[in-house]
């Protein structure tokens, strides 16, 4: 069957620009996990994609760690963004862009930023007084500090107090602007509680905000001023910017709007949400250019239920999760079993029994025992069903017919835990109707029309949902096309439009006759590792 792509609007969506004072930690993972299945799933629709990631290498902070660790700072950033590059090849992650904010292209285009800004009369010089968390990078109001000066977020490190003369942004002049653009984009902040906190926030008054910093080496200068240093949260969100740009041309702010601008998504963790929901759209406001579609900001993630950090010993090291148990089992468990958006928990039993249970037992088993009776009964073909002879109410098409509008609902306001819920609906009606139908005691009997039927029927859901879930799960979907007789890949960026989704995610769509491959198992069932015996 040809397919004709319809030209489909750009669609982009960012990561944070991950912070290189460690490598990466599970939460990363997370966060770049989700955006890579919704670019994912809009590849699929046939839009044309750019997912963008990077890292934050500038700042204090940065300046400090490196000179602990003996080492420049170019060079502990060149060490540690290669950990998040590493991290996403081994969670079968592939980026369109990955952006570095020590890039000298990034410097082009904050500069240009900032003379926009510097123009329009909304930075100007003052002083800054305050207590300063350097593991933030940020400014802390009193109100936000524990009883003992120390920053809530990092509790074992105290805030410094900062007496300093640097430059400002008037953020204050956008608070009438940022209200009246809430009230009438009320998707721009996600999900609900989020938006709430932010509104709260700023209904309290907005304040200037320093844009430079003084005695830090570690950045770039001040356009207007070498002696100071930009801020490194004022340089790291205009890396979005930088990202849109086609590597190839010369940096400029103008080229680089021209296409992917404004961006689709912005996901971001909600310790970050204050940068990317208040000062970012401000500062874009005052450039003259339009703001994001949305700003999504998913919870904390926790390990059996408690906090996780170094100083408790139960840190979760993702190189290690996904070299042990592969790239799809680690997507499938924190998309399924965490509402996106919502606090999370991870505990390895938790994960390895979901992983058995959809992936291995009711997804696995249901394809492998299919395809062997097929390759009995139908002498190693799909059988010779037309889908269209199928009755609108058969128990597995009646699920089929609906999930597509279901799961790409789903997909496009980010619940994947929904999009995993009801394919794996679809999934489980096959098991219960292959054991109701029992395909081998009709093939016994001699009823070859009927044996084909309940075949088809459950090898068309099987197909469904592979195609359904291969964003989230795309070297298992790979394996059951391929099981299925389809010379498809899912990692092709250009999989929308090489095939129609409207075809491969409407039930009905598995070419009669079709040769099957050989049935292999497509997830291998994990086992709970031998507890360490005690001394």
């Amino acid at each position: 069957m040809t397919f004709t792509p319809v030209d489909k609007p750009p669609f982009a969506i960012t990561t944070p620009l991950y912070y290189v004072n460690g490598l990466p930690h599970i939460g990363s993972a997370y966060t770049t996990i989700a955006a890579d299945v919704v670019a994912r799933f809009y590849r699929l629709m046939g839009h044309p994609v750019l997912m963008i990631t990077g890292t934050d290498e500038h700042g204090q902070k940065i300046q400090r760690t490196a000179e602990e660790r003996g080492v420049s700072p170019q060079e502990h950033c060149d060490e540690f963004a290669a950990g998040f590059e590493r991290l996403w090849g081994l969670l079968n992650i592939d980026c369109d862009r990955f952006i570095r904010t020590t890039s000298p292209r990034h410097n082009t285009i904050v500069n240009e930023f900032f003379q926009r800004l510097w123009e329009r009369g909304d930075v100007y010089k003052g002083q800054q007084q305050g207590w300063y968390c350097v593991s933030c990078e940020e400014f802390k109001e009193e109100r936000d500090l524990l009883p003992n000066q120390h920053c809530a977020i990092h509790t074992n490190k105290p805030v410094e107090w900062r007496d300093e003369s640097n430059y400002f942004f008037k953020l204050s002049n956008y608070q009438e602007q940022l209200e009246q653009f809430y009230a009438e984009h009320p998707d721009f902040i996600q999900p609900e509680p989020r938006r709430n906190e932010v509104l709260s926030f700023v209904k309290r008054g907005l304040q200037d905000f320093s844009i430079s910093r003084i005695n830090l080496d570690w950045g770039f200068p001040v356009p207007t001023d070498p002696d100071q240093t930009l801020y490194v949260w004022f340089d790291a969100l205009l890396g979005y910017l930088t990202a849109l740009q086609d590597p190839s041309e010369p940096p400029s702010l103008e080229r680089a709007v021209a296409k992917w601008w404004p961006i689709d998504i912005h996901l971001t963790g909600k310790d970050i949400l204050r940068f990317h929901a208040i000062s970012w759209p401000a500062m874009l406001m005052s450039a003259g250019l339009p703001l994001p579609g949305r700003i999504f900001s998913h919870g904390f993630l926790t390990k059996d239920g408690q906090k996780m950090g170094k100083s408790q010993g139960n840190t979760l090291d993702p190189v290690a999760l996904v070299e042990t148990y592969g790239p799809d089992a680690v997507r499938y468990y924190f998309l399924r079993e965490i509402e996106f958006g919502k606090d999370g928990d991870f505990s390895e039993t938790r994960f390895i029994n979901v992983l058995n249970a959809d992936l291995a037992n009711d997804l696995g088993n249901l394809l492998n025992r299919t395809l062997k009776m097929a390759g009995r009964y139908c002498e190693g073909r799909v059988p010779e069903v037309d889908p269209q002879t199928i009755a609108a109410d058969h128990p597995l098409r009646a699920i089929g017919l609906s999930l597509p509008e279901t799961v790409a609902g789903a997909y496009s306001h980010l619940a994947f835990s929904q999009v995993c819920t009801a394919v794996l609906s679809l999934v489980q009606a096959s098991n219960k109707f292959l054991d109701e139908q029992a395909p081998w005691s009709l093939y016994k009997q001699g009823k070859q029309a009927e044996t084909e039927a309940v075949l088809y029927a459950v090898l068309e859901s099987v197909r469904q949902a592979a195609y359904l879930l291969s964003p989230v799960i795309p070297g298992i979907g790979n394996q059951i096309y391929t099981q299925l007789g389809f010379a498809i890949d899912f990692d092709d960026k250009a999989i929308g439009q090489r095939i129609s989704y409207g075809d491969h995610a409407a039930w009905g769509y598995l070419p009669p006759g079709q040769r099957l491959g050989e049935a292999a198992p497509v997830f291998q069932r994990l086992e709970l590792p031998e507890p360490v015996a005690s001394p």
